[in-house]
């Protein structure tokens, strides 16, 4: 910020202070509000009436004065090394110029700015647009009061925006002479005048530019600019402005190239990923495909099979139903045959005639006499109408790749506290003394975990682990070549890749740092899915089989199956075991 102090000294009748450095005094300190010291001053008295009557901040009300203090001052400046100012008439335009010199410059402009405020219409706040009154002695567009008043029409009266005086059927007198006014203001390029001088590098009319105003962003000139316009800003000179400026543009311009390389980086780092989405998206539809078309494919030829099954069994079923129709056909006619003959027979009235053809009778009905103990074949509609969807399932399970394996625990890599099962299924942490097992490379000494049994190096293989009733635990897949001495630390840079349960709700994935994981309900059952060849191990809740957490990994080591029930506590928190689920067929 600039500190005016202006010492003003005259020498017979040749000033060293000039009409421009009053001017440029004047504007500075009226725009910067700095007391100013006018110790030595000398001179006419009118010369010290007319800085007292500046200085003073009076100057609005009475131009007249200080052009007369300038008309006092003009000369040329006798500052040793400086180039002659113009005087009045070298400063002068060509004919027909507004800008005839800086006086008229200035008077002009100040007379416009203040006879502006005269001419505003104070409804519309703009320059009068056919001026009208009606008594008292106010003036508006006829526009402006019209619409005013017609807002007014449950009104018997109509007011004065002004003075709010009434008036009954108030009739609107048009002022000619404030038309005039306003014609003559308009045709003034006051807007003209103050944007050519502000911005102009230097000034044309005046003087380099010495002042800079940091509030605007704006060059200052001393007589094309109101002081009014930079009251209370930051003002500065050129040098100063242009130090700072250049200092903040670098500033944002580091800030700029940075954010320029951040935003590079994002992008090139998006389109990777655009890139990978898309190349993942379509080779996900494709194995989504095959998965399907695999189960279509099954479905179909069991429903083939089935429905071939069922027509040969009906075909069977009917061909014997059709022999024993005809066979009891045949037999049927006999009967009738035989129940004939004996009813003739019967009907004989003379004893000799009856007990005479007794012999042939019974010859005649020899064979028409058979027995009807029916046996037959049901059709096997259990076969058909028992659990359809059931049986069909089963037997798309035995298809499934990977069946769940049937996994088992390692006790030569078991913990000393770990307690496992005759069948090595299941593994519980025990309070009591650790068990007197002998020690092996391959035991965990520390940790309480154990592997299984069997490893992985290739193929596609799933199972599951019951975890109900747990507070902690820790399962998922480690590599052959882990740590088994002393704490350990469970992270795919150390060959573990896991999930864990901690604080008897939480779950997260063992990253580095963990990943918290969205389980919205407690995990009764984990399923681990473990695709060696695609670096992929998945884990599900196994109960709906949603999505828990994926590693990515480019395998290269064996991978066993890896458990760790956790501590359980004198309270009974964490007694529960872990159990491998092993699913039968």
């Amino acid at each position: 910020m600039l500190h005016f102090s202006i010492i003003v000294t005259f020498h017979s009748s040749t000033p060293l202070l000039t009409l421009w450095e009053v001017d440029r005094s004047v504007a500075v300190l009226r725009s910067l509000r700095k007391p100013v010291s006018r110790t030595g001053i000398e001179g006419s008295a009118e010369l010290r009436e007319g800085l007292n009557y500046i200085f003073n901040d009076k100057g609005n009300k009475s131009w007249a004065k200080l052009i007369q203090l300038k008309e006092a001052l003009s000369c040329t400046d006798t500052r040793e090394g400086a180039s002659p100012r113009r005087t009045r008439t070298s400063q002068r335009t060509t004919k027909g110029s507004i800008l005839r010199s800086p006086e008229d410059v200035f008077l002009h402009m100040q007379m416009a700015c203040c006879l502006k405020d005269e001419l505003l219409c104070s409804i519309c706040l703009s320059i009068y647009q056919d001026p009208v009154s009606f008594g008292c002695e106010h003036y508006f567009c006829r526009k402006c009061i019209t619409e005013h008043w017609s807002r007014q029409e449950h009104h018997v009266t109509r007011d004065c925006p002004e003075c709010r005086r009434t008036f009954t059927d108030p009739l609107l007198s048009p002022s000619l002479k404030l038309s005039n006014i306003v014609e003559r203001y308009s045709a003034f390029p006051l807007d003209a005048i103050l944007n050519a001088q502000r911005n102009t590098y230097p000034c044309k009319d005046h003087e380099k530019v010495k002042l800079f105003c940091l509030s605007d962003k704006s060059l200052v000139c001393f007589f094309c600019d109101e002081p009014a316009l930079h009251e209370q800003h930051q003002v500065t000179t050129i040098d100063e402005a242009y130090e700072e400026i250049q200092r903040e543009m670098k500033e944002q311009l580091t800030a700029l190239q940075d954010s320029e390389r951040g935003h590079t980086e994002a992008l090139q780092l998006l389109q990777r990923q655009l890139t990978e989405t898309k190349s993942s998206a379509k080779s996900l539809r494709a194995t989504i495909g095959e998965a399907f078309e695999r189960l279509h494919r099954f479905l179909r030829e069991r429903q083939k099979s089935m429905l071939e099954e069922l027509e040969a069994d009906t075909a069977r079923t009917l061909t014997d139903i059709e022999h024993k129709i005809q066979r009891y056909s045949q037999q049927l006619r006999d009967v009738k045959e035989g129940i004939q003959i004996l009813q003739e027979k019967l009907s004989e009235t003379g004893r000799h005639e009856f007990l005479e053809g007794v012999a042939l009778t019974s010859e005649r009905i020899k064979g028409k006499i058979h027995e009807t103990n029916l046996t037959y074949e049901d059709f096997p509609t259990s076969k058909y109408m028992g659990p359809l969807q059931y049986t069909i399932w089963k037997s798309l399970f035995q298809d499934i790749c990977p069946v769940p394996a049937a996994l088992t625990l390692d006790p030569l890599t078991a913990h000393q506290r770990l307690i496992l099962s005759d069948d090595c299924t299941i593994v519980a942490y025990g309070n009591l003394h650790p068990q007197p097992l002998q020690d092996s490379p391959r035991r965990f000494d520390v940790e309480v975990s154990v592997l299984g049994a069997e490893g992985f190096c290739s193929g596609v293989h799933y199972w599951e682990v019951m975890v109900s009733e747990k507070t902690q635990w820790m399962i998922g897949v480690a590599n052959e070549t882990v740590s088994r001495k002393g704490s350990i630390q469970i992270s795919p840079s150390r060959g573990f890749y896991c999930i864990v349960m901690h604080d008897g709700n939480q779950y997260s994935a063992c990253t580095e740092p963990w990943t918290r994981l969205n389980v919205k309900s407690k995990l009764e059952k984990v399923g681990v899915y473990l695709d060696y060849p695609k670096g992929l191990l998945v884990f599900y809740n196994a109960d709906d089989m949603s999505w828990l957490y994926t590693y990515r990994e480019k395998f290269l080591i064996k991978l066993f199956p890896y458990f760790s029930p956790g501590q359980s506590h004198a309270n009974g928190k964490n007694v529960q075991p872990l159990r491998i689920n092993t699913v039968r067929l």
